[in-house]
Order: C-alpha cells, then sequence, then structure tokens
C-alpha cells in the first residue's frame, strides 16, 4: 500500500512538472491544416518547441523555413510566430526584440489580418512594462500611443474592442498621475500650476474615475486667487475687478460643469452649494446626463481589501476603476501651463477677453520716419534756432522740437567729413583760437595761409613728439 501510495505521488509530480514546462500561451494557428509538405512541418515543429519553451529551438527552426521556403504560403506566420517566441519569453530584452519583430510583420504585411493582432501585442507590451501613476509614466504615453494606432489604423478589427477597453485603463492611470499633481500643487496654494494640471486633465480625460474631485479643486483654485487678489492692496481697482470677474467666471464654469455632465457623482452638492454662495445661477442635468453618468459608475469595479493591501507592494498600477463604457480620448489637447493662466489673467486685467482682442484704445507705433506728405519742423543748420516750415505758420506739427538754447554751444556741420572745425563762442565771449588737431596734416600752403590769417604760429609735427601747448591752450583739453 506504501509503495503504492509512493508511485502515485510521483506520478503526480511528474505531471505537474510536465504541465509546468508546457507553455499554454502558445497555440499553433495551423494546427487544422493537413499538410505533409516540408515547409508545414518546420512550423509545426517550431511551434511545438515553442509550446515546451524552447524558444531558441523555435526560433531556428522557423528561420529555416524563411530561408529554404521563401515562397511558402506559410511565410507570414513563421514571421508572426518568430514575434511570438519572444513575446512568449518574456524579460526586457526578450520583449523589446519582439516589439521590433511585430513592427517589421506590420510593415511588410499591413493588409492581413494578423497586423491587428501584432499591433495589439506592440501596445500590450507597453502596458505590461507599465508603472504606477506617481513613477515612470514613459511605458504609460507609448501604450496610450500604441492602442490608438490600432484602433485609428483597424477600425473594423475584432481587436478593436479589447484595444478600446485598455486604452480606457491606460488613461485611467494618465489621468491619476495629472491629479496628483494638481491636487499637490493645490495644497501647496500654487493656483496657477494647479489650474493649468487640473484643467489639462477635465480636458483629456472625460472617463476618469475622479474626474468631479478634478473639477471641484479647479474652481477651489480659481476662488483661491480670487482671495488673494482681494487682499492684495496695491493693485488698481478697476484692473482688480476684471481680473476677480474673471476668475469667478471660471470657478461657476468648473462647478457647473460638475452638476451638468457628472450629475451622481459624489461633487455635486458641494458645487451646488458652490454656486449659491457665489450667486451664480446654479444649472439642471439632462436625462441624457444622467443616464450616461450612471452607465459610467456601473462599469467602474472597487478593490478589496486583501488586494488593495497587496497593491501597495505592487509595480503596476491598480485599473480596477477604469470605466468599461464611453469612447476614449484619440486626440490630446494642448497643454495648458502656469504661464498660460497668468497671461489670461494680464489680459483679462487690461481689459482684453481671453483671445487676446483688446478692449482699450492703444497707439500704434510705426517705424519712425514721418509720411512724406507730413509737415517735420528743422533747426537751421546755421544757427540753430527752429524753423517752421509751415505755410505762414498755419497747420499742424507733427514733431515738436524744443526751442534752442542761445547760451549752448552747437557743434558746426563741417563741409570736408575729414575737418574739423572749432565749436562757435557764445555771443559776447572773447573770440579763443582754436588749437590745431594732432592728427591733421598741414601743407605747406595751409600753413601759410594760416599764419596769413593771423592764426597760431605752431604747427603740428607729424612725428610722435608732442609741443607744450601755452595760454589758455592748458585749459582747453581738445
Amino acid at each position: 500500500m506504501s509503495r503504492h501510495i509512493a508511485n502515485t505521488v510521483v506520478l503526480s509530480l511528474l505531471l505537474a512538472i510536465t504541465v509546468a514546462c508546457t507553455n499554454k500561451k502558445v497555440s499553433n494557428p495551423l494546427a487544422n491544416v493537413g499538410s505533409k509538405q516540408p515547409d508545414k512541418v518546420l512550423f509545426d515543429r517550431a511551434m511545438e518547441a515553442m509550446r515546451h519553451n524552447q524558444f531558441d529551438v523555435s526560433r531556428i527552426t522557423l528561420q529555416t523555413l524563411i530561408n529554404t521556403y521563401p515562397d511558402s504560403e506559410f511565410i507570414a506566420r513563421a514571421k508572426l510566430a518568430v514575434a511570438d517566441s519572444w513575446y512568449a519569453e518574456g524579460g526586457s530584452t526578450a520583449l523589446q526584440q519582439a516589439e521590433i519583430e511585430y513592427k517589421d510583420f506590420i510593415t511588410f504585411f499591413p493588409n492581413m489580418p494578423e497586423a491587428a493582432e501584432a499591433q495589439l501585442k506592440v501596445a500590450n507590451i507597453q502596458y505590461q512594462e507599465m508603472e504606477k501613476p506617481d513613477r515612470d509614466f514613459t511605458h504609460a504615453m507609448r501604450a496610450e500611443e500604441e492602442y490608438r494606432s490600432l484602433i485609428q489604423q483597424f477600425p473594423d478589427s475584432k481587436l478593436a474592442g479589447e484595444a478600446k477597453q485598455r486604452l480606457r485603463e491606460v488613461q485611467e492611470v494618465l489621468a491619476q498621475r495629472e491629479f496628483g499633481i494638481g491636487r499637490f500643487y493645490y495644497l501647496k496654494q500654487s493656483y496657477p500650476a494647479a489650474i493649468a494640471r487640473l484643467r489639462t486633465l477635465v480636458d483629456r480625460y472625460p472617463l476618469y474615475s475622479q474626474v468631479d474631485e478634478a473639477l471641484y479643486l479647479l474652481g477651489q483654485s480659481y476662488e483661491g486667487e480670487v482671495s488673494i487678489l482681494r487682499a492684495n492692496g496695491r493693485m488698481g481697482e478697476v484692473a482688480k475687478a476684471r481680473m476677480i470677474e474673471e476668475f469667478s467666471k471660471d470657478a461657476a464654469e468648473a462647478y457647473s460643469k460638475i452638476i451638468t455632465r457628472y450629475p451622481l457623482m459624489d461633487r455635486m452638492d458641494d458645487a451646488r452649494a458652490r454656486l449659491s454662495a457665489m450667486h451664480r445661477t446654479v444649472p439642471k442635468p439632462t436625462r441624457a446626463a444622467v443616464a450616461q453618468n450612471k452607465k459610467e459608475i456601473d462599469s467602474r469595479s472597487e478593490s478589496g481589501v486583501i488586494s488593495g493591501v497587496m497593491h501597495n507592494f505592487e509595480k503596476h498600477p491598480d485599473v480596477v476603476r477604469a470605466a468599461h463604457v464611453g469612447e476614449p480620448t484619440m486626440v490630446d489637447t494642448a497643454p495648458m501651463n502656469a504661464t498660460e493662466v497668468v497671461k489670461q489673467a494680464t489680459v483679462a486685467a487690461m481689459g482684453s477677453d481671453k483671445g487676446g482682442t483688446e478692449k482699450v484704445g492703444v497707439e500704434t507705433l510705426g517705424t519712425g520716419a514721418p509720411p512724406p506728405s507730413d509737415t517735420v519742423p528743422h533747426s537751421d543748420p546755421e544757427t540753430g534756432a527752429a524753423v517752421d516750415p509751415r505755410p505762414n505758420g498755419v497747420g499742424e506739427l507733427k514733431i515738436n522740437t524744443p526751442a534752442a538754447d542761445p547760451n549752448e554751444l552747437k557743434p558746426n556741420v563741417p563741409a570736408d567729413p575729414n575737418e574739423l572745425k572749432p565749436n562757435v563762442a557764445p555771443a559776447g565771449a572773447a573770440a579763443v583760437p582754436a588749437p590745431p588737431q594732432t592728427n591733421e596734416l598741414q601743407t605747406p600752403e595751409a600753413q601759410a595761409a594760416a599764419a596769413a590769417a593771423g592764426g597760431p604760429d605752431e604747427t603740428v609735427d607729424v612725428s610722435t613728439s608732442k609741443k607744450k601747448k601755452k595760454g589758455l591752450k592748458k585749459i582747453i583739453p581738445f
């Protein structure tokens, strides 16, 4: 009896080992094809090796089929099976290679029904690597992109429904990340940053399980900005009133959206109370909105106590609260940043709408040159006095020139650009001869003319030696 029991235990262990060594995820797609052709035999051997986790043997056999029988009717299936072998093997390196093989298959066989399957597995690779919302979100973004590609490229595929549900789960994780960042900024009273994050969230992910909470915090952030403005005593009253009105309107829109779009969610009563306190009209939800919101709530699941505890020790996110109805977002709206929030408030304070259309008069500056028909005043080049170019002094001057000061020294405009003339002395003052220029080369004829005119008897040497100045020349530095 004991020997019989021992044999039974050994057989059970052998059976368990056999079952464990068999890969149940792999199935032969051509098992029902009755053919004794060599290419079909090679394909069956490869799939049998894959079922027993002999992935290297399977890939070698498939590569032999591809190289030996390039015109085989099973060539497409063989290429897809190579990618499946990497996918079934698992691990980061194997999954990366599987993604490359699937992408190649889609490139070479885009019209085959299996192309949608390959695209789904590419997206599933990113989905399996997806982490929690407060960690790296690179794989989540890639998964969202790949699921969208499947839905757009293969809308009639039977796998489109599965892709949509996975896309809802991915967007639940991305929305949870945006909500966590927006809530952090709200608690830190960094209201422009909180507004930017929460506004982006509610525009991109309307199926998020806590979208009513996000809208409520958005309204509270706008009201926080209003409180800060009212406490600001340095701002002008007109600009302050405009900004308060703009932020109050935005807060009312956030509260109203809770009532009209999510009337059965938890924050509906709080939104109604805030609108009443702000003396705003409280809207009423339609029956269609109530029915739609009810379907979304009923489609969600809740995590159990044990699974909720174990989730804290897992790498992957919890997506049980993702909706199972409704169309996921296929195109992302432009994200809002804190700078844009401040800019809109500044535009509102200046009396402009959000689009930037000015409501106040603004003078447009030109290039600085007057039109040819304009009358422009000028000054006389000899005396420096202002000259009125208007006939008989009648007309409008475009540019006002201040009156010239008679005590102000004005430089003369030289006739020769290479010749410098001395300044004109004020009226009533003794004429002071101008010193010779150190950089001026005088010819003998010029020196003789200067002596005949009673000029200075000194000449400037072209050498580097300098003459000592006499009299008032010591005072004048030039």
